[in-house]
């Protein structure tokens, strides 16, 4: 990963305290773009249900199920207060220790800073949507948000859908940061090394996007543009 758990955690904080704060910035019956159905209410419920989730996780280190909530009617202020739950639970564990979690990563507490800063990020992207407008991430948050999609996601990707396609490696490029992936074919597909067959490049929050399915992003692509765009084409996170 790009970021350590304790960045993460430092950027966490940031980007639930700007998605308390967008929270009520509209009718809570908006749609929320790229999210099926979802209003602002269901989203800002659901990200504060997965920071509760997530937090006792990390409590205990093991598999919980996941509660619906009773929200009162102070919607951002009950975000708010899912928010510091999480970042308590983040504060007092060590990154290191043994945890369950989905991913294709060693299993520590780690990986739970790393999901929830980007939980969050996309989020935050989806909720700014619902006004038409687009956050700025920090380059290194999306780079890192990129790297977990491909790194920690992609490898479990078949617990939530089919193996994505890909006959030849594919590389990924942040014109921002500076970062690549190459992305070679197996069942799935994971981080590898190989010549690339085709280059995606964007921006690292552009690429974050586009590999989330969220907004109209358009990359630059070189070399076989069909193998390019059906990798992308297919759902690669939960």
């Amino acid at each position: 990963m790009t970021l350590s758990a304790e960045d993460c955690l430092a950027h966490l904080r940031t980007l639930t305290t700007e998605f308390a704060q967008a929270a009520n910035d509209g009718a809570a019956n908006a749609p929320v773009p790229d999210c099926a159905d979802w209003t602002r209410a269901d989203l800002v419920t659901h990200l504060g249900e997965i920071h509760r989730w997530s937090a006792e996780i990390v409590r205990t280190g093991e598999p919980q199920q996941r509660a619906a909530s009773e929200v009162p009617g102070d919607l951002a202020a009950w975000y708010a207060e899912s928010a510091a739950v999480l970042l308590a639970e983040f504060e007092a564990a060590d990154p290191a220790d043994k945890c369950w979690h989905f991913g294709g990563t060693p299993k520590t507490k780690a990986f739970w800073f790393h999901r929830q800063l980007h939980e969050t990020a996309v989020h935050l992207i989806d909720l700014h949507g619902c006004a038409g407008t687009t956050p700025v991430l920090d380059p290194i948050v999306a780079a890192d948000g990129v790297d977990e999609v491909l790194g920690a996601l992609l490898p479990r990707v078949t617990r939530w859908h089919a193996v994505p396609p890909l006959a030849a490696p594919l590389r990924l490029r942040a014109t921002d940061t500076g970062h690549e992936w190459t992305v070679v074919p197996g069942e799935p597909p994971v981080l590898g090394e190989g010549a690339p067959a085709a280059t995606v490049e964007a921006t690292a929050q552009d690429l974050l996007t586009l590999l989330w399915k969220r907004g109209d992003v358009t990359p630059g692509l070189s070399g076989d543009e069909e193998l390019a765009r059906a990798f992308l084409k297919s759902p690669l996170t939960p």
